[in-house]
C-alpha cells in the first residue's frame, strides 16, 4: 500500500517538475521575443550608401542607445532629396511596383505638402514636451510646421552661404583696391561685380570681351523673396508673387544692372560650378555645397591652381533686416505602431543630442539644431577641425546665427512652380537686355527698367 502512495507520490512530483520546467520554458520564449529588437528603415541623403556619416552613426547607435532600448535602424536608401521625394511620393500615393514607406525619411516641407494624406505622419508634438522643444531653434522647428502639426523634423540644417575665391580676389584687391567688407551688402557686391568684370577682362588685354561674372546665386529666387522680406514687405500674397512694390524695385534695380553689366553668372545650374572653374570667384549657396569645393580650381584650359575658399555670412540689404534662408531638409516619421513610433523618436532625440548633434553635422557642412550646440560645443570642435575651409564655414555659422533672423518660406503648394517660373524668366529677360547692352551700351537705366516691365508682363501670362 505504501509503495502505492509513493509511486503516485512521485508521479505527482514528476509531473509538477514538468509543469514547471515547461513553464519556465515559456516564459524564457516569451523573454527572448520580448528582447527581439523592433527594426526601423530610414532614407536619407547624407553621404553615400557606402560612405556616410550618418550611417556611422547609426551603426553607433544600434551598438549603444539602441542595444540598450531594443531597437535597430536599417539603411534602406541614400540618395539626393529630389530621388527620395520621387520615392516617397510613389509610396505614399501608393503607385504600382512603389517601394514600402520607410519608417523614417528625409524631407522638405513641400514633399509633405504634395502628399494625397499627410495624416499618415506622425506629429512630433505628441512625442516631444513643450521644454524639449524649447531647446531648438524656433525658425527650424517652424520650417516643419504644417497646419498646426509638426511634421518635419529638424536634424541638419544649413542656410545660405557667401563662398569666396579668396586666392583670386586677394589678386583683384591687389589691382582694384576691393575690400572683402565690400562683399557684406548686396548694394557693394553689386558695385564691386563690374569692377570684377572690368578687371578680369583686362588680364588678357589681347582677347576682347572676355570679361568674368564675378558673383553667382544658387536661387535667383531666394535673392529676392528674401531681399524683399527684410525691406519689410511681403514677397508673396497667398499663392502669387508680389511685384508691384518700391521694395521689390529696389530689389531688382541692381541685380538687374549687374547682370547686365556682366557681373552676375546666369547660366542654369548650381552656383558650385562656376566657383570651381573659376568663371566666378563670389557664390551664394547653400552652407553644404562646401562638400563640393576643394582648394584646387580647374580652369576651361585645363589649366588649375591651389585656392584658397573662405566662407561669410550671406550679404544683405544696407536698409533692411538681417536675413538669410534657412535651407536643409528635416526627418518624417511615418505612422505605425506605438513602439515603432516611440522607437524612431527614441532615435530623433539621440541624433539631436546637442553635443552629438555637433558631431553629426560638422562633418557635412550643416548646422546644429539646438541653441546650446551653438552656444557649447560647436565652437569646441571649430578648434579640433582640420581643414580650414570648414574652419572658416563653421566660424560663419556662428556670425550668422548670432546675427541673422532664419526666414521660412511659405508651405505653398504651388512653390516649386513658382519658384521654376520665376528662375526661367529672370535668366532669359537678363540675358536678352545683356546681348542688348553690348551691342549697344548707352542707357543703362533704360535697360534695367525693361528688364522690370519685361518680367511683370512675363510673369502676369
Amino acid at each position: 500500500m505504501r509503495s502505492t502512495e509513493e509511486k503516485i507520490k512521485r508521479k505527482v512530483i514528476s509531473v509538477v517538475i514538468i509543469v514547471a520546467i515547461l513553464s519556465t520554458m515559456a516564459g524564457c520564449g516569451k523573454s527572448q521575443s520580448r528582447k527581439e529588437p523592433i527594426t526601423l528603415t530610414i532614407w536619407h541623403v547624407y553621404g553615400g550608401q557606402t560612405d556616410s556619416p550618418l550611417n556611422d552613426l547609426i551603426d553607433e547607435f544600434n551598438g549603444t542607445e539602441g542595444k540598450k532600448e531594443g531597437i535597430k535602424i536599417q539603411v534602406g536608401m541614400v540618395s539626393n532629396t529630389n530621388t527620395i521625394h520621387e520615392e516617397v511620393l510613389k509610396a505614399a500615393n501608393k503607385d504600382p511596383g512603389a517601394a514600402k514607406l520607410p519608417d523614417l525619411f528625409i524631407s522638405y516641407p513641400k514633399t509633405v505638402l504634395a502628399m494625397n494624406d499627410s495624416g499618415i505622419l506622425a506629429d512630433y508634438h505628441d512625442y516631444f514636451s513643450e521644454n524639449e522643444l524649447k531647446d531648438f531653434i524656433p525658425e527650424f522647428l517652424g520650417e516643419g510646421e504644417i497646419d498646426g502639426r509638426l511634421l518635419v523634423f529638424p536634424v541638419a540644417k544649413s542656410t545660405e552661404i557667401l563662398f569666396v575665391n579668396k586666392t583670386i580676389f586677394d589678386r583683384f584687391s591687389a589691382d582694384t583696391g576691393a575690400s572683402m567688407e565690400q562683399l557684406t551688402t548686396w548694394e557693394d557686391l553689386f558695385d564691386l561685380s563690374d569692377t570684377y568684370y572690368e578687371w578680369s577682362d583686362a588680364q588678357t588685354p589681347d582677347v576682347e570681351g572676355d570679361g568674368k561674372s564675378m558673383f553667382v546665386h544658387d536661387y535667383h529666387f531666394n535673392y529676392f523673396q528674401v531681399g524683399v522680406e527684410s525691406l519689410g514687405t511681403d514677397f508673396f500674397n497667398g499663392d502669387k508673387i508680389v511685384y508691384d512694390t518700391s521694395e521689390f524695385g529696389q530689389v531688382w534695380e541692381p541685380y538687374a544692372r549687374a547682370a547686365i553689366e556682366g557681373g552676375i553668372w546666369l547660366n542654369e545650374g548650381y552656383a558650385t560650378e562656376p566657383l570651381r572653374t573659376g568663371e566666378s570667384i563670389v557664390s551664394v549657396a547653400s552652407s553644404a555645397s562646401v562638400l563640393y569645393y576643394s582648394d584646387e580650381v580647374t580652369y576651361a584650359d585645363n589649366t588649375s591652381e591651389k585656392v584658397e575658399i573662405v566662407s561669410m555670412p550671406c550679404p544683405v540689404f544696407s536698409r533692411g533686416e538681417t536675413m538669410v534662408m534657412q535651407r536643409g531638409a528635416g526627418i518624417c516619421t511615418v505612422k505605425s505602431t506605438p513602439e515603432k513610433e516611440k522607437a524612431c523618436i527614441t532615435f530623433l532625440k539621440w541624433l539631436t543630442e546637442a553635443q552629438k548633434n555637433v558631431e553629426f553635422v560638422t562633418s557635412l557642412g550643416y548646422m546644429p539644431v539646438k541653441q546650446e550646440a551653438f552656444d557649447v560645443y560647436l565652437p569646441e570642435a571649430i578648434e579640433k577641425l582640420s581643414d580650414p575651409m570648414y574652419v572658416s564655414l563653421y566660424q560663419a555659422f556662428l556670425k550668422t546665427q548670432e546675427n541673422y533672423t532664419f526666414y521660412t518660406a511659405p508651405k505653398l503648394d504651388s512653390y516649386l512652380d513658382l519658384e521654376t517660373k520665376f528662375e526661367e524668366l529672370i535668366r532669359q529677360i537678363l540675358s536678352v537686355k545683356r546681348l542688348e547692352w553690348l551691342e549697344d551700351p548707352e542707357d543703362m537705366d533704360k535697360l534695367v527698367s525693361e528688364t522690370l516691365e519685361d518680367f511683370k508682363a512675363a510673369y502676369t501670362q
